[in-house]
């Protein structure tokens, strides 16, 4: 029998990073706290937008996010919502699995965000086609991503195996940026 074995921090066992700051950008992992993927049964979306309207939030709509408090409801994809900072709740309507282990936090902030992201992510992140409250699934380098425009940051959450390699794609970026900064003052 095959036995289970913790691992304390973020990376599966890999010291946490430490903080970066330079470029105009700060990087530094979050706590993501509880999540959960809702998916509604066949002709059940409706229902499950009720069932989580009565608790609050609402089930969104594509490419958006909804907040209230410290709990965000994010799509992540056709017919599937993530619920973060809170314990899913039972949901009749819907198939909930708690996904808390498998997902990491990574928080990108600074003016120069959507640019260095640019570098990294297939998508326009400028605030004209970006606004607060968006939620895009999508690659960041290679590793699968879910970005929230957030406030003046960025929250990109990515599997948590991938947590390593989504740190180090974007500390390269970062570092990149601030090379051409560095290049042109």
């Amino acid at each position: 029998m095959a036995e289970l074995i913790a691992h304390p921090g973020p990376g599966g066992g890999l010291p946490a990073p430490e903080p970066i700051e330079t470029a105009g950008c700060t990087l530094d992992l979050f706590d993501l706290g509880p999540v959960a993927a809702i998916q509604p049964w066949p002709g059940r979306t409706a229902a499950a937008d009720a069932a989580l309207k009565a608790r609050g939030l609402g089930f969104p709509e594509p490419g958006r996010s909804l907040e209230v408090a410290d709990t965000r409801i994010l799509w992540a994809g056709r017919e599937t919502a993530f619920l973060i900072g809170t314990p899913p709740p039972g949901l009749s309507e819907a198939a909930v699995t708690d996904l808390t282990d498998g997902w990491a936090g990574i928080r990108l902030s600074g003016a120069p965000a959507p640019e260095l992201l640019a570098r990294l992510v297939p998508v326009d992140l400028r605030p004209a086609a970006c606004p607060e409250g968006t939620a895009l699934r999508t690659l960041l380098g290679h590793v699968p991503a879910l970005i929230l425009r957030r406030g003046g940051w960025f929250e990109i959450m990515v599997p948590r195996s991938y947590l390593a390699t989504a740190w180090q794609e974007l500390v390269s970026a970062l570092r990149r940026l601030a090379a051409r900064q560095a290049a042109t003052a």
